[in-house]
C-alpha cells in the first residue's frame, strides 16, 4: 500500500495548453497523457473576473419572461469578484457561472504528474465541441472508469465559459414554463476521455432544470449509465423533467457536438416512495440520485439531498423479480442494462416511470423529511462483495455560529460509513463511520482568501470541512483499504460549494467491523488542496489502470 502524504505544494502543469482538434474530439500534447495506475482529480477554477457580473443586475436571467418572475430585490449586491461574487446566491438560488474544467493526473501519494484542461470557449483552438462545469454546483464531474476499464467519464454543460445560471436552465427538448431560471436552454453532455487525452462528448436532453452529476460507460454496449437531478420548476413537473430525472440511459454517440441532435431523455430506472408505501410527492424527485457504481454487473446510485424521497442507496433491477416491494438484493447472473427502462405515460404524473429500482436491504427505507438519523450518502466503493464504503457528505448545516461544532458533532453522517453484508439475515449492516484525520468541523485557511467573517452571512468565511463526497479506492494484498474522497465544506460563504476542499486518502482494515477495533481508528491524510477559486470534485484511477491487480503494484 502506498504510503499517503500528508500533505504536498502543487505547481499546476498545464500540459494541454495547445489543443489541436481532431475529427471526433481534441488530442492533447503527449505529456498529458494519462498513465496506469495513477489518480485523476476533477477540478474547476473560476476566472475571478469582476465583469462577469454586474451589481444591480437581475438574475436569473430572462427570469421575467418566465411564469415564476424574478426574485425581489434590487438585484445581483455583487460583481463577480471571488469569492464575493457567490453571495449572490443569496439573492438568486440558481446562482452559479460556467467555468473550466482541469483533469489532475497524480500518483498515489499525491504528486501532481500532469494536467489536462476540458476543451472550453476560452480556447483559441476550440470552435466545435467543447464542456465546462457550474461554479460553484457542488455534486458535479464525478469521474469513473468505464466497465472494461479504458475510459473516464464525467458530465457537464455545452456552454461558453462565464454563463450565468446554466445549471438551472432548461434543456432544448425539455422547458418548464415555471422554471424561474430563463436562461437559454443547454445541453447536459457526457465527456470520454481515454489514456491518449482525447475528449469525445455525447449531448442529452436529460436533466433540464438542473445537473447531471455522473457518468459510467458500459464499453461492451457502448452507452453510459449517468446521474443527476431534473426539474426547477413548479408541481406537476412536465413529462420531460420526470422522464430526464435520476438515472439516464444515454447511447454514445461518436460525432461533434455540432452535429448531434439529441431526443427525448431515455430513463435507465427510476424509483417511486409509492413503492414503499408511501403516498406520492414530487416524482421526479425521488430520483434526485448523486453517487454512482457499478459492482458485479449491477448499477448502484445514491441519493443524499433534497426534500422528497428517501436518503439511501439504490440498486437497478433487470431481472424484475429482486424487490416486489421497493427493497432488496440484485438477483445472482443479472446482467447490466442493455436498453432503457420501459414506461407509460398513464403513470408517469402518480407514479413515475416503471420504478425497476430498489432500495438495497438493509439500508434505509424512511423518507428524507421524517427520517431519524438522516443519511446524506454520495460516493459508493465496494471493497469486496460484503464490504460497502459510502461516503456521507454531512447535513451541510450554516444556520449559525455553531457551524464548525454541529460539523463536528456529527455521528453516523459527516464521513466514509462502513456497511458490511450479513449473510444470515441478507441484510446490509452499519458497522461505522471513519472520521479520524479529515478535521471535520475544523476550520481552515486558504491563500489570498478572506479571512473574519462574511459581512453578507455574519458567519466566518474559513472553510472547514463536513463530510465526503466522490471516491475511489483499492484493497492492499495485507488487507488494508484506502480510499480516496473528495471532501464537502461548511462556511460562511453565500454558497459553500464554493469553498476550496481537499483530497484526503482514507485507511482502514478490511476485516474490522467494530469501531471498537483500534484499526477502526486508522488517520486519513491530505492528498490535494484547492487554492483560491478552485474546487475539487471527482476522483478516478487513470484509463488503463486495473484496480483489481494495484494491490500487485503498490
Amino acid at each position: 500500500m502506498p504510503s499517503p502524504l500528508r500533505k504536498r505544494s502543487r505547481s499546476i502543469v498545464a500540459a494541454s495548453s495547445l489543443l489541436v482538434p481532431a475529427c471526433l474530439g481534441f488530442v492533447p500534447s503527449a505529456l498529458a497523457q494519462f498513465t496506469p495506475n495513477k489518480l485523476v482529480v476533477s477540478r474547476s477554477v473560476y476566472d475571478n473576473r469582476a465583469s462577469n457580473v454586474t451589481v444591480g443586475e437581475i438574475l436569473p436571467p430572462n427570469c421575467a419572461l418566465t411564469t415564476a418572475g424574478c426574485p425581489a430585490g434590487n438585484g445581483a449586491p455583487h460583481n463577480g469578484t471571488y469569492p464575493y461574487v457567490f453571495n449572490n446566491d443569496l439573492y438568486d438560488s440558481n446562482f452559479g457561472i460556467t467555468s473550466a474544467i482541469y483533469l489532475d493526473q497524480l500518483s498515489l501519494t499525491g504528486k501532481l504528474i500532469s494536467t489536462l484542461e476540458v476543451p472550453n470557449s476560452t480556447k483559441p483552438t476550440v470552435t466545435t465541441d467543447h464542456l465546462v462545469t457550474s461554479f460553484s454546483s457542488k455534486s458535479e464531474l464525478a469521474l469513473n472508469l468505464s466497465t472494461d476499464g479504458s475510459f473516464i467519464s464525467f458530465m457537464g454543460y455545452v456552454a461558453p465559459v462565464d454563463t450565468l445560471d446554466v445549471s438551472n436552465s432548461n434543456t432544448p427538448l425539455v422547458i418548464d414554463p415555471t422554471n424561474p431560471d430563463g436562461q437559454t436552454p443547454f445541453y447536459r453532455a457526457v465527456a470520454k476521455v481515454g489514456a491518449d487525452g482525447t475528449f469525445d462528448f455525447t449531448e442529452t436532453n436529460a436533466y433540464s432544470g438542473n445537473n447531471g452529476r455522473a457518468a459510467i460507460l458500459n464499453s461492451a454496449a457502448d452507452v453510459f449509465y449517468t446521474a443527476g437531478n431534473a426539474g426547477n420548476g413548479s408541481n406537476p413537473q412536465p413529462n420531460g423533467v420526470i422522464l430526464g430525472a435520476g438515472a439516464q440511459f444515454i447511447p454514445e454517440v461518436m460525432q461533434g457536438e455540432q452535429l448531434q441532435n439529441p431526443g427525448l431523455p431515455t430513463p435507465l430506472g427510476s424509483f417511486s416512495v409509492t413503492e414503499l408505501g408511501d403516498k406520492a410527492d414530487k416524482v421526479g424527485k425521488d430520483d434526485n440520485f448523486r453517487g454512482l457504481t457499478v459492482f458485479n454487473n449491477v448499477v448502484y446510485f445514491t441519493k443524499g439531498s433534497g426534500g422528497n424521497g428517501v436518503n439511501t442507496v439504490y440498486f437497478v433491477d433487470t431481472t424484475g423479480t429482486a424487490c416486489p416491494n421497493g427493497v432488496g438484493l440484485p438477483m445472482p447472473g443479472a446482467a447490466l442494462p442493455t436498453m432503457p427502462d420501459t414506461y407509460s405515460l398513464s403513470t408517469l404524473q402518480t407514479s413515475g416511470p416503471n420504478n425497476n429500482m430498489c432500495i438495497l436491504a438493509g439500508f434505509p427505507t424512511a423518507l428524507a423529511k421524517t427520517a431519524s438519523p438522516v443519511m446524506y450518502p454520495f460516493g459508493l466503493f465496494f471493497a469486496n462483495a460484503d464490504t460497502l464504503y459510502v461516503a456521507d457528505e454531512g447535513d451541510g448545516y450554516t444556520g449559525g455560529t455553531d457551524l464548525y461544532t454541529h460539523a463536528a458533532a456529527q455521528t453516523m453522517s459527516g464521513g466514509l460509513q462502513k456497511w458490511v453484508f450479513n449473510t444470515t439475515t441478507k441484510q446490509w449492516t452499519y458497522a461505522y463511520t471513519l472520521k479520524n484525520g479529515l478535521g471535520i468541523g475544523s476550520p481552515y485557511t486558504v491563500n489570498k482568501y478572506p479571512t473574519g467573517n462574511n459581512p453578507a452571512t455574519n458567519l466566518p468565511w474559513a472553510p472547514a470541512t463536513d463530510g465526503l463526497r466522490n471516491i475511489t479506492g483499492l484493497v492492499g494484498s495485507d488487507g488494508l483499504v484506502a480510499i480516496y474522497a473528495v471532501s464537502s465544506t461548511v462556511s460562511g460563504n453565500g454558497d459553500v460549494g464554493a469553498d476550496p476542499n481537499k483530497l484526503y486518502v482514507i485507511q482502514d482494515v478490511l476485516s474490522n467491523t467494530s469501531a471498537t477495533a483500534p484499526a477502526a481508528m486508522l488517520p486519513a491524510y491530505e492528498v490535494e488542496a484547492a487554492k483560491f477559486g478552485e474546487v475539487l470534485r471527482g476522483v478516478s484511477f487513470t484509463p488503463g489502470t486495473n484496480v483489481a491487480r494495484l494491490k500487485d503494484v503498490y
